[in-house]
């Protein structure tokens, strides 16, 4: 009977074992399929890239796009925060943020600081603000380059004037005067231009329609006096804090875009937020 009652208790401490080897295991392969959370910054007011909505929600074109990425990728969930840009950028360095959208466009200064994945989330449309008189003789930015026109001083920091001097590099025989300037207030480019002392603001065209096209905007009293002449679009892009983790997040996000271009939703999230395709401006070639 005691030989009996040893061998069940073996046999029973065998089978224990095996279980707990089985239940150990068990952990590891639901890491597997753990879930990794990426922190989201956007800018709370910038209608229509992003900003919070009336319900309290993060909204906005680049918002949204984020939203349909995260429904590509089950395995990450992304949250997201309204803060201000400073705070972003501050956010993203520290690694406070992983993830930070705010219609950004490429520099190598952000190259440098944060990871910018290869595919665009959406784009921002640039172009000139000029007096409506002058709309027949400058039509698009070569006619404006032939005119020798004046253009409002731009301050070389600014990613707008590395747009100006990519096409004077490229056009050498039809120049774009480049005059740097620190600072300056909008309205005073706005009545600079009416004046007469410059012919053209380079402006963003969504700052343009915002500021005189809308009837609540700033300089609305110029709307019949100024109109708009749009360049080309300046693709944007999500900038990421720099890890591994994220450097993992940038490949899965770029699949993820693809698809999104691939299947529409980004054309339609575009005429949705902006009223058009701002991707039907975009030079490929550049």
């Amino acid at each position: 009977m005691k030989k009996l009652i040893a061998g069940v208790v073996v046999v029973l401490a065998v089978v224990g074992g095996t279980l707990l080897v089985r239940q150990s295991k068990q952990p590891a392969a639901a890491d597997e399929k753990q879930v990794t959370t990426i922190q989201v910054a956007h800018t709370q007011n910038y209608v229509p890239y992003d900003f919070i909505n009336e319900a309290g929600e993060s909204d906005g074109y680049e918002v949204q796009v984020l939203k349909a990425v995260d429904e590509k990728l089950p395995q990450y969930e992304l949250e997201f925060t309204g803060t201000s840009d400073d705070d972003l950028l501050i956010g993203l360095e520290s690694g406070k943020y992983d993830v930070g959208v705010k219609g950004a466009w490429y520099t190598e200064e952000r190259a440098e600081k944060f990871i910018l994945p290869e595919e665009k989330i959406g784009a921002s449309i640039i172009g000139f603000t000029i007096r409506q008189e002058d709309a027949d003789t400058i039509t698009d930015i070569d006619s404006f380059a032939k005119t020798g026109g004046k253009l409002v001083p731009i301050s070389p920091q600014n990613a707008q004037w590395n747009v100006i001097d990519e096409y004077n590099q490229a056009n050498p025989d039809q120049q774009i005067q480049l005059t740097a300037a620190e600072a300056f207030n909008v309205a005073d480019a706005y009545a600079w231009v009416l004046e007469k002392r410059y012919d053209a603001f380079f402006d963003i065209k969504l700052s343009y329609e915002e500021a005189i096209e809308n009837e609540d905007g700033a300089y609305h009293q110029y709307a019949n006096q100024l109109t708009y002449v749009p360049y080309k679009g300046i693709p944007t892009y999500p900038l990421l804090h720099r890890d591994e983790q994220n450097e993992a997040f940038a490949k899965a996000y770029e699949g993820a875009i693809r698809e999104l271009e691939e299947d529409g939703t980004l054309q339609s999230l575009s005429e949705e937020y902006f009223g058009e395709d701002v991707f039907q401006f975009i030079d490929e070639n550049n």
